[in-house]
């Protein structure tokens, strides 16, 4: 039976040489297969018309004044938090006059704190918020008229609003009080996790489109690689005993199968690593820290097939993007299997996977381009807060009534900033 499940691997590697990588290029029109289902419907919402946001004008030292001092935050993983701003002031959503908002935007940089090698910091970024909040409620009466239940903000670190990149920390954190009421929009998602707020919008990571676009190789090209992935197996620096980073599974991707010739993993991040993702036919999609990482994005705007190992997961755009129909799932005890796993999907099913990939308005809802364009990852954020409206009557506080403990966390959150 062995002999036979390689020789059936084998086959399927060789049809991978047959599979042609559909084009990505923003606003290209091309004949693709209709998403069924409401997925579909819902990607192609128009949030134009559905819904008035209100953006708060703040000092500039909680957003620009930050960037201007470094500016690589344009390019990390979290910078959605800059682009959603320089969106919102400029969208036909936005409106100068308060009493009209159905929804309030505070612009508030939390992850451009940056070390020299470019990560980012979140230590500061409770202070910050606290700050900004204090700074709406005094000079502004919306937030306290619901203690932010119509507010809604960008928290894109690995645990969104419970300000740690260690799990275990974030977890003791919790979500920051004060936006307890709030509709929190978050990379971070993962179920019955104490850093989810019932009710956020989990949106995807940055990745830059026109970096992306310029690597592109041409469509026809055959995908020869069977299984591909580039990154950190071990995190020794932070996880020095090991098993904690990724709860292991990347450290049981690389054991089982480094030398597994239909693998194609590596710590090494080559300079063809984009063109690498469009020769291959799938890409692991492994949790690290947190659940997800920007290879999710990747892989969609290539049309690798994700292949997402992180357990109980919850993905961008649920409602609008078809995951288990483009992805395959593996569970993280799974991971010694995964050859097997891989192997034994029918290659009529791959084909299906990578027809629905190609779908121009999968991979637009993925992104976050300059300028913004239809159905992109902006729209879907928009079509998220549509779809909570009416606001109950039960967000609106009786005059004088108090939900939120402003003296609640951590003793150093309530430092000034």
């Amino acid at each position: 039976m062995k002999i036979l499940r390689w020789v059936f691997v084998g086959i399927l590697f060789l049809a991978a040489f047959v599979f042609k990588i559909e084009a990505f290029e923003l606003g290209r029109s091309q004949p693709t297969e209709r998403i069924s289902g409401s997925a579909g419907d819902v990607l192609e919402d128009d949030p134009v018309g559905r819904l008035k946001v209100f953006v708060y004008e703040l000092p500039s030292k909680y957003n620009k004044k930050i960037l201007q001092k470094d500016p690589r935050c344009l390019n990390h993983m979290f910078a959605a938090e800059i682009y959603m701003h320089r969106f919102l002031l400029s969208s036909p959503v936005r409106t100068l006059n308060p009493e009209e908002a159905d929804w309030f935007y505070t612009p508030v940089y939390t992850t451009c704190d940056l070390t020299p090698n470019g990560l980012p910091l979140p230590f500061k970024s409770p202070r910050m918020m606290r700050s900004a909040i204090q700074l709406i409620s005094s000079n502004w009466p919306y937030w306290n008229r619901t203690e932010g239940a119509d507010h809604f903000f960008l928290v894109p670190h690995d645990f969104g609003a419970c300000f740690h990149y260690q799990e275990e920390k974030a977890i003791e954190r919790g979500i920051l009080p004060l936006l307890q009421r709030a509709t929190l929009v978050q990379t971070f998602g993962q179920r019955n996790h104490v850093c989810l707020k019932e009710g956020s919008i989990t949106i995807p990571p940055y990745a830059p489109p026109q970096k992306m676009q310029t690597h592109l190789i041409p469509e026809k090209t055959p995908r020869s690689i069977f299984v591909y992935f580039r990154g950190l197996f071990y995190d020794v620096g932070n996880d020095p005993e090991g098993g904690y980073y990724a709860r292991g599974a990347r450290a049981a991707v690389w054991e089982n199968f480094k030398d597994n010739p239909l693998f194609d993993i590596s710590t090494e991040h080559p300079t063809t690593y984009y063109e690498d993702m469009q020769r291959a036919v799938f890409c692991l999609c492994p949790l690290g820290w947190a659940p997800w990482s920007p290879r999710l994005v990747e892989a969609v705007i290539f049309g690798c097939i994700p292949v997402i190992i992180a357990d109980d997961i919850v993905l961008p755009f649920a409602d609008a993007i078809p995951w288990e129909e483009i992805g395959v799932f593996v569970d993280e005890k799974d991971v010694p299997n995964l050859d097997t796993i891989l192997a034994s999907i029918p290659p009529e099913v791959i084909l299906r996977k990578q027809r629905l990939l190609a779908n121009p308005s999968m991979k637009q809802a993925m992104l976050f381009p300059q300028p913004a364009q239809s159905g992109d990852a902006f729209h879907q954020v928009l079509n998220g807060l549509a779809r909570k409206l009416p606001h109950d009557k039960s967000v609106y506080l009786k005059p004088g009534e108090k939900v939120l403990n402003w003296t609640a966390g951590p003793v150093g959150d309530l430092k000034p900033w």
